[in-house]
């Protein structure tokens, strides 16, 4: 080493230029501690939320296909998937090119676990489209 080297190594800054160099405290530390507890708990309840809101549903409708598309109709195939022993009706709407519903009907769906539906839905004007938006337990 030389001696240049060995001096600036030994240099100390002088003292109040830079500020003063503060310490960690231990409050700050456990706030930040308290506070990263918080938002992991938040996350995680926002997230069970989300899960029960939009995970796997006790009935799962799926449009297969529709056709045979008239100024007064459309027919659609759609499945629905659920316990075997459970019974079910879903909603079954067809909209127009504007976007607005000129079709809806609540259809009971057979027994089994995949329930294969076809259904012919009236519709007030030409629809270009048809969906099954929800399913849920048959009401009596």
């Amino acid at each position: 080493m030389t001696a240049a080297n060995e001096t600036h190594a030994t240099n100390k800054y002088p003292p109040g230029r830079y500020g003063r160099r503060r310490e960690p405290q231990p409050r700050r530390r456990v706030l930040t501690i308290v506070l990263a507890a918080v938002v992991a708990v938040a996350g995680l309840a926002i997230a069970w939320q989300l899960y029960t809101q939009y995970g796997p549903q006790d009935y799962e409708p799926q449009v297969q296909r529709f056709y045979n598309v008239t100024d007064d109709g459309i027919t659609v195939d759609f499945v629905v998937r659920k316990a075997a022993d459970q019974r079910a009706t879903c909603s079954v709407r067809a909209r127009s090119a504007a976007g607005e519903e000129v079709g809806l009907a609540q259809v009971d769906v057979p027994d089994g676990a995949e329930a294969y539906v076809t259904y012919r839905l009236a519709t007030s004007d030409r629809p270009v489209t048809v969906e099954v938006p929800a399913c849920g337990p048959v009401h009596k």
